[in-house]
């Protein structure tokens, strides 16, 4: 394991952030650490970095205890923090050149800064101050900094916060590409990023762990109380018809024929919907079942 979390809580004063919170991420691995505002996200990374004392417990990384060895702990680390921290009067190269001197890597500092500009897109606008920069830009030099000592391990808090879809995207691809070679622990509330970069999901809420599963598990934590199918016919339809059908409780218009329709039981209810459309002389054209999506478990498990 990369990072090992043993029984961590933290107090802040009466507050207690964290309770007893333990979990594992592998070498190489991917993580989405999820949980609503407050729910110690945030919290459990900084004591992951070092730059927050446990309460009590023990965090490892890469098999060197945080807290005993902080600047060896840093030095296996790339940390993006929430609210990015950057110096708005330096220019890009300057700022990761003067990032780059803190670490001792025995690499040449050129070498560093351009490979890691090439890497991060960076190119464009290296010249330029940070504070002139776009926000999918100063994300990009954030992460640059992250990234420019080639630590093992990414710590990466709401990286892709405030960028518009094609920022977004270009930053998951990053991620991505980091993730490849590198553990990354990546804490967002785009549950879509989760879904489409993250190989494990780990769910936080008041401070306690309540999901811990591979991606391809998480989506059967929690069963349906009902079928809910989304399907389309050639013609209109009233819905008190839709509404006879057997185990049905609900049917949502959404466009033109297209409904959202709700049934009760184990039951599937779409052969139902076939003998249905074969007595009122319609023609089903589309009908796919949902499933459970990470934002619906999000919802359960941390809803009050």
């Amino acid at each position: 394991m990369s990072i090992v979390v043993q029984g961590v809580t933290k107090f802040f004063g009466e507050q207690k952030a964290l309770d007893n919170v333990s979990f594992g991420v592998k070498t190489g691995e991917i993580v989405g650490f999820l949980g609503p505002n407050g729910a110690g996200k945030s919290t459990m990374m900084k004591i992951i970095t070092g730059f927050i004392p446990a309460s009590s417990g023990h965090v490892h990384v890469n098999d060197i205890e945080v807290g005993t060895d902080n600047l060896e702990v840093r030095k296996l680390i790339g940390y993006l923090p929430e609210n990015n921290p950057l110096y708005p009067e330096m220019y890009v190269r300057e700022y990761l050149g003067f990032v780059a001197s803190i670490y001792h890597t025995g690499i040449s500092k050129k070498k560093q800064i351009d490979r890691i500009i090439e890497l991060t897109g960076l190119v464009p606008e290296q010249t330029k101050k940070i504070g002139a920069l776009s926000k999918g830009y100063r994300q990009r030099v954030g992460l640059a900094q992250a990234l420019i000592h080639n630590p093992e391990v990414l710590i990466l808090d709401e990286a892709t916060t405030g960028l518009d879809p094609n920022q977004i995207i270009e930053i998951r691809n990053l991620i991505q590409e980091a993730g490849r070679e590198k553990t990354v622990m990546l804490s967002t509330h785009i549950m879509q990023e989760v879904e489409a970069i993250c190989d494990r999901v780990v769910i936080i809420d008041n401070g306690v762990i309540v999901a811990d599963e591979e991606k391809s598990n998480i989506y059967s934590i929690i069963k349906r109380s009902k079928q809910v199918v989304e399907v389309g016919f050639d013609k209109d339809i009233e819905k008190s018809l839709i509404l006879k059908i057997a185990s049905v409780s609900s049917a949502k218009k959404i466009k033109n024929n297209m409904w959202l329709i709700e049934a009760e039981g184990e039951v599937d209810i779409r052969p139902a919907l076939f003998a249905f459309a074969v007595s009122n002389k319609l023609t089903v054209l589309s009908l796919q079942k949902k499933e459970n999506n990470l934002e619906e478990i999000f919802r359960h498990l941390t809803s009050k």
